[in-house]
């Protein structure tokens, strides 16, 4: 079905995609959750969105050393080569890492998923539900996208937009992130 929509015929997305390459400009954070899929919620073609997902949504802080960032490559590749105009960084209600962040509850299986987490975790962050925290943590993610001396540099040029947005599961609504009022709103449309 796949092949039948996008790879079929001479004006096909996926020939004119292999042939052109990929130049979104849009990049996406999210967490890997199976039920919050950028390109479904978007409802996008292959090649409209440069996206990555983890646990939680979590853009960790700049560091460089030696150590594996995956998050890290894809914003570096997103932002400094594919040179996306938008990056968004979309949480979700109902997160399973963020209720791993602020359980008491140990996981059964923790070689990676606290630690990652704990990227985000910060005593300035009070929240009163799962919900509340998630959007919370978006607003820390933010900061510590900022703490990349490119994506600052760019955010300052106005040549990259950061926004924060956060998808509602049970209404199918996303909410968007407003900085001067400091709450988030639905998304026009």
């Amino acid at each position: 079905a796949f092949r039948d929509k996008y790879a079929k015929g001479d004006d096909a997305i996926m020939k004119s995609l292999a042939h052109f390459g990929q130049n979104p400009d849009m990049m996406m954070v999210a967490c890997c959750d199976s039920r919050v899929d950028p390109a479904l919620i978007l409802q996008c073609d292959p090649g409209d969105l440069f996206v990555v997902r983890n646990v939680a949504n979590i853009i960790p802080p700049f560091e460089k050393d030696n150590n594996h960032h995956g998050t890290s490559a894809a914003l570096e590749f997103g932002i400094c080569y594919l040179k996306v105009k938008h990056l968004v960084i979309l949480g979700h209600s109902q997160c399973g890492g963020i209720q791993a962040l602020v359980s008491d509850e140990t996981i059964h299986q923790d070689d990676f998923i606290s630690n990652w987490v704990s990227i985000i975790k910060s005593k300035k962050i009070q929240a009163d539900s799962i919900d509340e925290f998630a959007k919370k943590a978006l607003i820390q993610s933010k900061n510590n996208a900022m703490t990349f001396p490119w994506i600052k540099e760019k955010v300052q040029d106005q040549s990259l937009e950061l926004h924060l947005w956060f998808f509602d599961i049970k209404q199918g609504k996303i909410f968007v992130y407003d900085e001067v009022k400091d709450s988030f709103s639905p998304l026009k449309e």
